[in-house]
């Protein structure tokens, strides 16, 4: 179990990290910042956001492959995956 705490441990720093990526943005919003610079700090979340979404995704996907569940609660967690995805690549 210890693998799942570091996993957890490395995931909620990855959020910490993005916390503070907005905080900073915001900051630099309020002091009227050059522009460039704002926009180069919402890309920069935007990346960041993108690997926590990946990272999420892959558990997830690691969840669903190793599950042993019954045919039909199979099929309703795949339907639910997929339901995921779609959102996710909006």
């Amino acid at each position: 179990m210890s693998h799942v705490t570091h996993d957890k441990n490395k995931t909620l720093a990855r959020i910490r990290r993005i916390r503070g990526q907005a905080e900073a943005l915001e900051r630099a919003f309020a002091q009227e910042n050059e522009s460039a610079s704002i926009l180069q700090q919402i890309a920069a979340i935007r990346g960041a956001i993108n690997g926590l979404l990946m990272v999420v995704l892959e558990r997830q996907l690691h969840e669903h492959e190793s599950s042993s569940a019954p045919a039909k609660q199979h099929h309703l967690q795949h339907k639910q995956l997929m339901h995921l995805l779609k959102i996710c690549l909006k």
